[in-house]
């Protein structure tokens, strides 16, 4: 059950195991997709691109779990913040899960552009959402490789607003999804 109380409801424990999964897997990702070496024609499915995909698919999941999470236990902001800093987080929030499903979906495009098959943890086999060598799946890699730094961009903006929020105004915005939040 999510914790609410009268000031500052704070999010719950499946809320902030979501968020935290899924801070840790896209980081994960960020770093494997660093280190992978650059997908050419010649490129395999395998080591750090199988990684890479398998990150993805988990990202997928657990994204679509936390927004389901999301929308059936809102927790508002804080009633005492500015309209423009509720604007502002609520604008970086829905960017942030559209700039991930979209990034999700296409490099698993891109993956149907190569002929590979992308399981869900390993296991399940996801159907292809692209033919072998459709022109618009390769573009879809290529938007998906620029889309990196948009989405750095909305995390580094997250993360400056949850520390902007601890630091200098000192209120509880960052503590309400720290894992020992009450």
């Amino acid at each position: 059950m999510e914790s609410r109380t009268a000031e500052g409801q704070s999010y719950g424990f499946v809320a902030r195991s979501f968020h935290w999964i899924l801070f840790g897997l896209i980081a994960a990702q960020y770093i494997v997709g660093s280190a992978m070496p650059h997908i050419g024609k010649d490129t395999t499915d395998e080591g750090l691109v199988a990684w890479h995909m398998s990150i993805g698919t988990a990202i997928m999941f657990f994204v679509f779990l936390r927004l389901a999470w999301r929308i059936a236990n809102p927790v508002p902001l804080p009633s005492d913040l500015p309209g423009w800093q509720n604007r502002l987080a609520h604008v970086t929030h829905s960017m942030l899960y559209v700039l991930i499903i979209v990034m999700v979906l296409l490099g698993w495009a891109t993956t149907g552009y190569r002929g590979w098959t992308v399981y869900l943890f390993g296991i399940l086999p996801l159907p292809s959402l692209a033919e072998k060598g459709s022109a618009w799946a390769h573009t879809a890699g290529d938007i998906h490789d620029w889309m990196v730094y948009v989405l750095a961009a909305f995390i580094i903006l997250h993360i400056a607003a949850a520390l902007y929020h601890y630091f200098v105004v000192r209120d509880r915005v960052l503590q309400r999804m720290l894992p020992a939040a009450r």
